[in-house]
């Protein structure tokens, strides 16, 4: 680990939310030049938080404005993820407050994402684009085992949303639950879910219910990062936006809310827009900086020892 005098300065911001106590709180390293991946890795697993994100200089190529492009990179307590939403905009939201709103690019393990950020009214908003998404199908065995991890019997899901698995960047299983009641009443076994999500090959199960034509309520159990449930998860949000997409769930031109965060006291949202003309998919949201010793993921109950 560097010593304490070579340590880059550790930011803590929240996305999804304008509320330092809501949405998903990350880590935030503007110039983690200095640190290797066991020293990203060990200030994760310190911050505890879902995720943390630690920008370097632009790979050689990157397509960006000069001195708002960057490579950027994602660890949980537990393991590098190849992409991370609630990161990204958090760390959009930080470097705006220092460089100004406007286009950022991203290159990430996952591909390029490009995020714009906006202020109105003393809130900052970033929006990524994702990667180009895709959906698959799970085998009848996997989905049982996911279902008997999470205790939740077949007849609880919405059988108008088949399970699947999408990818924006990361995979992710989506299941819909038939009640909000059911979406609610989450107590999972942690280790049966965490193996079969590295099997998988998954980064968040992403429970969904839906309240109204356009707008869900979710929720992202993440033990494969050490965290039993992530509070607001962007990369999920893309992945679900193409699942709903594809299926013919929503129009091809939509604009969807994600509520998350509620069952856990930090409420998040998180739009999500699709574009006929364009498979990616843009989710965006609010973000806001966290006074030191403030929002931690311990606090909330979130980490897993």
């Amino acid at each position: 680990m560097t010593t304490n005098a070579q340590r880059p300065e550790v930011l803590r911001y929240t996305a999804f939310s304008s509320d330092p106590e809501g949405g998903n709180p990350a880590g935030v390293v503007l110039d983690a030049a200095a640190l290797d991946d066991s020293d990203m890795l060990a200030i994760a697993a310190e911050l505890g938080y879902s995720e943390s994100a630690f920008l370097t200089a632009p790979p050689e190529g990157l397509d960006g404005p000069a001195g708002r492009a960057f490579r950027i990179r994602y660890f949980s307590p537990k393991a590098e993820v190849p992409f991370c939403g609630h990161a990204t905009v958090a760390t959009a939201v930080a470097l705006a407050e220092r460089i100004g709103p406007g286009e950022l690019v991203f290159a990430t393990r996952a591909g390029t994402v490009p995020v714009e950020v906006s202020e109105e009214g003393g809130t900052v908003r970033a929006t990524l684009t994702s990667v180009e998404p895709h959906v698959e199908e799970i085998g009848d065995a996997d989905l049982t085992e996911a279902l008997a991890a999470l205790d939740w019997p077949a007849f609880d899901l919405d059988p108008a949303f088949p399970p699947r698995i999408a990818f924006a960047g990361a995979r992710h299983l989506v299941l819909a639950a038939a009640t909000r009641a059911r979406l609610a009443d989450l107590a999972y076994d942690f280790a049966r879910l965490e193996a079969l999500m590295h099997r998988l090959d998954l980064t968040t199960v992403q429970l969904v219910w839906r309240e109204s034509a356009t707008v869900f309520h979710v929720r992202d159990p993440f033990p494969v990062g050490g965290v039993v449930e992530d509070p607001a998860t962007g990369a999920a949000a893309a992945a679900f936006g193409a699942y709903a997409r594809e299926l013919g769930l929503v129009p091809e031109d939509a604009v969807l809310t994600l509520r998350q965060g509620e069952d856990l006291g930090r409420p998040g949202e998180l739009t999500v827009t699709l574009r006929a003309v364009d498979p990616r998919v843009r989710v965006s949201g609010a973000g806001a900086r966290i006074n030191q010793g403030v929002g931690r993921a311990g606090s909330a109950g979130l980490r897993r020892s």
